[in-house]
């Protein structure tokens, strides 16, 4: 049997309170990965940084574009979302 891949947005609340929004496909090592100082350079100086919100998408690309989306959004339409999207 073969194992589903699952394709994971996820938002990332660093240290100053700013948000970071990715794409992976193992999000407990991507987190980990930012944490580590390996991951993004915006993340590096913002350590250490909690996984505040995450969704689960069938495809690479539907994922994708959810982090791409996310990103066209204020910070105030951020904090809705996630908020939401918690519901």
């Amino acid at each position: 049997m073969e194992k589903k891949i699952e394709h994971f947005f996820y938002v990332l609340e660093c240290r100053d309170g700013s948000y970071y929004a990715g794409y992976t496909n193992d999000l407990a090592r991507r987190v980990r990965v930012h944490n580590e100082g390996k991951g993004a350079k915006y993340t590096r100086a913002k350590r250490p940084v909690h996984c505040i919100y995450y969704e689960t998408y069938e495809t690479k690309r539907k994922a994708m574009q959810a982090e791409y989306q996310f990103k066209q959004l204020s910070r105030q339409e951020k904090e809705r979302y996630i908020k939401m999207e918690d519901k």
